[in-house]
């Protein structure tokens, strides 16, 4: 059975003092809980060091919002995952929405970051998705498809990967796909993994939703088979929200 997985994605948010006090009170509402879920929060950058000391040994992973695929040079702004691997990150979000559609990521520098990352150990959730319009316009498995293809070529191991479906119509603006509507694109994601990887690779790969997941929803869409857990935006922002919605996946 696969374990869920609820991750927090923190985004531009947060000063390093404002990210210490959110880590412990989510650490101070999960208690002595024990979870049957993974637990990560990702806060930006400059947090990441002071907030790997507040979740410290705890059952919380410490994740990054992005990495390069280089190892060091002439990349102003960028972060290596050496960098990030040194200051105790076990997990990068790679290929988010948004990083494609303000950065320029493609599906080949997604693949570029994917492979350079679980090159050097470190575990990746990659994400895919369709905007509004592809939704409307009937093509959704055609580029979550496409954006499952080419973000892992040349992938030989799924071992360090966790996909997380994230409609882009769906992020931040208050909608949520329905419950049968992500199962269905999850369902599809795992059809393609089948086809490129096996059916056991398929069945062990965990696949999380993310798109205004809520305490409201979380239950409801973490009950559907193929969703292994959620990818949250703006929920993780709030203590009692996150925690709440970790709860919902056990």
């Amino acid at each position: 059975m696969r374990k869920k997985i609820v991750v927090g994605n923190w985004k531009m948010n947060k000063t390093v003092a404002e990210a210490s006090e959110l880590a412990s009170a989510i650490l101070g509402h999960l208690g002595n809980g024990t979870f049957l879920c993974e637990i990560g929060i990702a806060p930006a950058f400059p947090a990441l060091t002071e907030v790997g000391k507040v979740i410290g040994s705890s059952d919380i992973r410490l994740a990054a919002q992005n990495c390069h695929y280089e190892d060091d040079g002439a990349y102003t702004g960028e972060v290596s995952v050496r960098m990030l691997e040194s200051l105790g990150c076990a997990y990068v979000i790679i290929g988010h929405s948004e990083r494609r559609q303000y950065f320029g990521e493609t599906n080949q520098t997604v693949n570029l970051r994917v492979r350079k990352a679980l090159a050097e150990g470190m575990q990746v959730i990659m994400c895919v998705g369709e905007t509004l319009e592809e939704r409307e316009g009937g093509i959704t498995d055609k580029i979550v498809t496409e954006q499952v293809r080419e973000g892992l070529k040349d992938v030989g191991d799924l071992g360090g990967i966790v996909l997380a479906y994230e409609p882009v119509w769906a992020i931040g603006t208050g909608k949520t796909a329905t419950p049968e509507q992500a199962e269905e694109v999850h369902a599809s994601i795992r059809a393609t993994i089948s086809d490129m990887f096996g059916e056991q690779a398929a069945g062990n790969l965990r696949i999380q939703y993310g798109g205004s997941v809520k305490p409201s929803n979380a239950v409801e869409l973490f009950a559907m088979p193929n969703i292994d857990g959620g990818l949250i935006g703006g929920a993780s922002l709030k203590a009692e929200d996150f925690v709440a919605i970790v709860k919902a996946a056990g």
